[in-house]
């Protein structure tokens, strides 16, 4: 069974893996040991504060197991809000109206114009599937189970919540996009300006982006064509949060111009159709089994994944199998949504 459970300092290796078989333009997992290491402890941290009474800078980071090899198949993440201690920075878009009322031209004009606008939010990140596992709705699992453990602890994540989506680029990794950048502002290629703002070197930013508004008119062609476009590997992800209410409003990735879509958390379809049951343990029969994301509502203990279980009013009757993998005893609460 495959099992979302909270990340160990063992497993790095596997998380290492990931991050080389993400590729380019995966800003949130580079290959930087350092960095993944800190990020482990981080998430370590995070789950170890039993008591948190609203978000911060906590990094909730999780991998995907085969409870029967130990294998490490994937990894997602929630960071509880960003921006508190570095600039998160997106470009907005917008318009400027040019009139001439003598003249009788009239020019509605899109900009981009940098901005900290989502600092505090909180943001579902860090989703890599491996790909010999992309099967059997493990994606939808690995992505969906983190507005589960949102709609248990809602005290520790933000109002709202956005997620970015990777942007346009071609198999050597260079964006369309950040190419016009590039010639205009900058003297690195996009893969190393995407590594430092992995790794949390963002001054650069601040210092060499442009800070007043630019015309995307200005911008050649190709980088006009993939702003707000997403990487083809990247759709399903995208569709999917679409279908939980996420949003794009206009506020696109300054690198490589990706989307980044919103939602209120309280208007996620999983987090609104959750439900918290006690648990059952049996062998649900088979004309009324459904299959169903389940997980446990503890923090640092805690354990998610899909299996076939029976409602039964206010009870979950569940597998001993499954149960066992979820560390689900007879009497637990358990939160689920329908797969």
């Amino acid at each position: 069974m495959l099992v979302v459970r909270p990340i160990t300092p063992q497993d790095y290796a596997a998380l290492y893996t990931c991050a080389v078989e993400s590729g380019y333009g995966f800003t949130s997992l580079p290959v930087d040991e350092g960095l993944l290491k800190r990020r482990i402890a981080r998430a370590q941290e995070a789950f170890a504060r039993d008591h948190v009474s609203e978000p911060g800078e906590e990094g909730y980071l999780f991998v995907m197991e085969d409870t029967e090899t130990g294998e490490v198949v994937g990894c997602s993440g929630i960071e509880a809000a960003v921006g508190l201690t570095e600039a998160f920075y997106h470009y907005r878009l917008g318009k400027v109206v040019h009139h001439s009322k003598s003249l009788d031209v009239y020019n509605a004009l899109e900009t981009l114009t940098l901005c900290n606008d989502y600092t505090g939010v909180s943001e579902l990140c860090t989703l890599f599937l491996r790909e010999p596992f992309r099967k059997n709705q493990n994606g939808r699992v690995l992505s969906r189970f983190r507005m589960l453990f949102m709609a248990e602890f809602r005290e520790r994540f933000s109002q709202f919540a956005i997620a970015e989506m990777r942007g346009v680029s071609n198999d050597n990794g260079e964006s369309p996009f950040w190419g016009w950048l590039e010639k205009h502002f900058f003297n690195m290629d996009f893969n190393q300006a995407d590594y430092l703002t992995g790794i949390g070197e963002k001054a650069f930013v601040a210092e060499l982006m442009p800070t007043f508004p630019l015309y995307v008119k200005m911008l050649e062609p190709e980088a006009q064509a993939v702003i707000g476009k997403v990487h083809e590997n990247t759709r399903p992800a995208l569709r999917m949060l679409e279908n939980e209410g996420f949003r794009f409003r206009g506020y696109v990735d300054i690198f490589d111009a990706g989307p980044t879509v919103e939602v209120e958390v309280a208007n996620i379809k999983s987090v609104r159709e959750s439900r918290r049951l006690h648990v059952r343990i049996g062998e649900p029969s088979a004309d009324n089994a459904q299959r169903f994301i389940v997980c446990n509502t503890r923090v640092s203990d805690f354990r998610a994944g899909q299996a076939n279980v029976e409602i039964q009013d206010d009870h979950l009757l569940i597998s001993p199998t499954a149960a066992q993998a979820l560390r689900l005893a007879e009497g637990d609460a358990a939160r689920c949504v329908a797969l």
